[in-house]
């Protein structure tokens, strides 16, 4: 059974939700302006966001935070989970925000943006795409550089109680220090550029992420399309 988030104001794509099939979720700041600013933005962030989720029912799988930007991958087990955790961490933070540097009005850039992960190899290569963005960005030379993501936790078992593990990552190894060690050599592996853009274009569009015979079966019953159109070159 699916769930539909329906869009205030312009007439936009509903949002797909499916319990329990994971997510990659990105919410960036108003205008593309600086929603951290220093180290207790980040951690005040991270530990509502663990409490959030739980609360709503989601296990995170995978997150950056960016000075401007968030990416989440993440699997909520009710249909309306990923709303009321969105809803709930991004109010609590912005009402923070705005306490601590005497602000009004909104932080976020509106509503979230969300693409359905239904291919399991695609699930790896979104964390991987999540975990690499401070190295995209040239913050930092190595994803371990980087404090804000998951990465420590994902590849070196680093204590990190806001992440639970997915099954697609357990399946990398019978043990705990092999499912991290193919999880870096995954990592590290050359980026596939057209990976990247279908992520990009499925989580813009709010289109499902993956070639399977459940796409078509959604796509039938919502009416509509639930990937993007072929493009010819990859973003970059």
């Amino acid at each position: 059974m699916f769930f539909l988030l329906q869009n205030e104001g312009m007439p936009r794509h509903a949002r797909l939700v499916i319990p329990d099939v994971p997510v990659h979720l990105i919410q960036r700041g108003h205008n593309r302006n600086a929603c951290f600013f220093c180290e207790d933005d980040f951690q005040f962030y991270l530990r509502w966001m663990m409490r959030f989720a739980k609360e709503a029912g989601c296990d995170i799988h995978a997150y950056v935070l960016m000075t401007n930007h968030v990416h989440l991958a993440l699997t909520p087990h009710d249909a309306g989970g990923l709303a009321v955790l969105m809803k709930m961490l991004n109010q609590r933070y912005v009402a923070y925000i705005n306490k601590k540097r005497n602000w009004t009005g909104t932080l976020w850039e509106g509503r979230f943006k969300s693409c359905l992960i239904f291919d399991q190899s695609y699930f790896l290569t979104c964390m991987r795409y999540i975990e690499l963005n401070p190295v995209r960005a040239r913050m930092v030379q190595h994803p371990r550089d980087y404090p804000w993501s998951s990465y420590r936790a994902n590849a070196d078992g680093a204590y990190n109680p806001c992440i639970t593990p997915h099954a697609i990552y357990q399946a990398l190894g019978n043990t705990e220090a092999d499912q991290r060690s193919a999880y870096r050599n995954i990592v590290l592996s050359q980026e596939d550029e057209i990976a990247i853009d279908n992520i990009r274009r499925a989580t813009n569009g709010n289109f499902v992420l993956g070639e399977t015979i459940s796409t078509e079966e959604l796509a039938t019953t919502l009416g509509r399309r639930v990937t993007p159109g072929k493009r010819g070159r990859p973003h970059k």
